[in-house]
């Protein structure tokens, strides 16, 4: 479907149509019309589905035809909650791209950095407020945020949301909501958790399922490579070295394992930067900004950490660290082959990680390649790989009768993003603090100019 044919006003598709996109995603093209309705909407999409246009622009519409409330101080309509200081920047930046030709303003709000200056902008006023749960509550603990006026609340990314422990926050900042309000609601997994936050917030929601992941997936060049893992800092640098991959994503279990492969690497001559929530602040933006431009290209990172990175050109995905949530595993390799293009997605596995590696195989139904080119491999490597080349799936398209593999009690020994106590982690800033959002995003790679283009991410 294209946009011209889903109700938007001038201004929006003007803009759209300045950064070369014409055809909605799937997400959009289902979304859009229902937002337009002022219906609650329930949406299963991940990242690089063109969720964030799926909002974002039915929001500015409907905020650009309706009149603000009198009062003084102008009062915000619209309320977007996500998980990371990352994600959010993002859908802020993407709100001022779109809004740039409407009368509409809007401020990016997450912990880690002083709030001076997003307390100014509430002060002064604004339409749209983007946020992370822990720092929103904060300022309205404070007296800072008049949320009584809010016409459309939005929850991106719920799931991951639920991870980090937001649920309460999210629930406690939803009863100084107004009652009669539209509210929109994504995940890309659908867990009991929020199918219950969801039948709590929404009224009727027309339901909008994208599933992308199998033809994602299919589009990757996946490959494992079974090696123990006092061998896997030597298999990275043999594969970062030795091969032509310009831009990947390696993704660590714990905040501790990402800074140990920087270094390693570092000593290999190999630069890299990682990105995790023990980071400050400056040094997120300034690890990710040198990733985005190219200056660094290899980004060591935890899976909460990367949520909401949007990134054009990553070659490569990298599974340090075979995680044990297959629908995580999915999402880390969705990073690559995007907008059409062509990507790889290699796994190291040890021994330990077979029981992760069989339950990736029997969500995704396929067999992982094998790969063995590594000169590096041990005779006891090679032992353990003569056990584990069997394949995990049957005839029929999948064991069904394995288990997902138990949580490693000891996942956490070397720091886990996940906050052990959700509501210090909240409001401790570490997990998210906020700005005004000014800047306009990266422009996707083909877009101007590509007829067939689609909006955001």
């Amino acid at each position: 479907m294209k946009f011209v044919d889903l109700r938007l006003n001038e201004p929006i598709l003007r803009t759209v149509a300045s950064e070369g996109y014409s055809v909605a995603t799937p997400i959009q093209a289902g979304t859009i019309p229902h937002v337009l309705d002022g219906r609650d909407v329930l949406g299963s999409a991940q990242t690089g589905t063109g969720k964030t246009a799926a909002f974002a622009l039915p929001a500015l519409h409907r905020l650009s035809e309706s009149s603000p409330p009198k009062g003084k101080t102008k009062r915000p309509r619209c309320l977007v909650l996500g998980p990371t200081r990352e994600l959010v920047r993002q859908i802020a930046d993407s709100f001022v791209t779109y809004g740039q030709h409407l009368s509409i303003n809007g401020t990016v709000i997450f912990g880690g950095v002083n709030q001076n200056p997003q307390v100014k902008a509430l002060r002064r006023g604004v339409d749209v407020i983007v946020a992370t749960p822990g720092r929103l509550q904060d300022l309205m603990g404070q007296g800072h945020v008049d949320l009584s006026a809010i016409e459309m609340l939005v929850l991106d990314e719920a799931d991951r949301m639920l991870d980090m422990g937001f649920i309460r926050d999210i629930q406690r900042i939803v009863e100084h909501l107004p009652k009669k309000r539209q509210t929109l609601l994504f995940s890309a997994t659908m867990p009991r958790e929020i199918r219950h936050l969801a039948d709590t917030l929404l009224s009727d929601p027309a339901t909008v399922e994208v599933t992308p992941e199998k033809p994602t997936v299919d589009a990757i060049d996946q490959s494992v490579y079974f090696v123990t893992r006092k061998n896997k800092p030597t298999l990275l640098a043999h594969l970062l070295g030795e091969t032509s991959i310009s831009r990947a994503i390696v993704f660590t279990r714990t905040k501790h394992g990402a800074d140990r492969v920087v270094k390693q690497l570092r000593t290999q001559s190999l630069p890299a930067e990682a990105i995790h929530g023990n980071k400050t602040q400056n040094a997120r933006e300034r690890a990710l900004k040198n990733f985005t431009l190219g200056r660094t290209n290899v980004l060591v990172a935890t899976d909460i950490a990367a949520r909401g990175i949007d990134v054009d050109g990553i070659s490569h995905v990298i599974n340090y660290d075979l995680t044990h949530e297959p629908e995580t595993y999915v999402h880390r390799i969705g990073r690559t082959a995007r907008a059409g293009a062509s990507g790889a997605a290699i796994s190291f596995c040890d021994h330990d990680e077979r029981g992760n590696l069989l339950a990736i195989q029997q969500l995704i139904r396929k067999n992982i390649a094998v790969r063995t080119d590594c000169p590096d491999y041990t005779e006891t490597e090679q032992s353990m790989m003569a056990g584990m080349i069997q394949s995990p799936l049957s005839s029929t398209g999948g064991n069904r009768s394995r288990r997902r593999p138990a949580r490693n009690r000891n996942a956490n020994a070397g720091g886990s993003d996940r906050p052990r106590r959700p509501r210090a982690a909240a409001r401790g800033g570490k997990a998210d603090g906020g700005h005004t959002a000014a800047s306009k995003p990266r422009r996707r790679r083909g877009g101007r100019g590509n007829s067939g283009g689609h909006a955001g991410s």
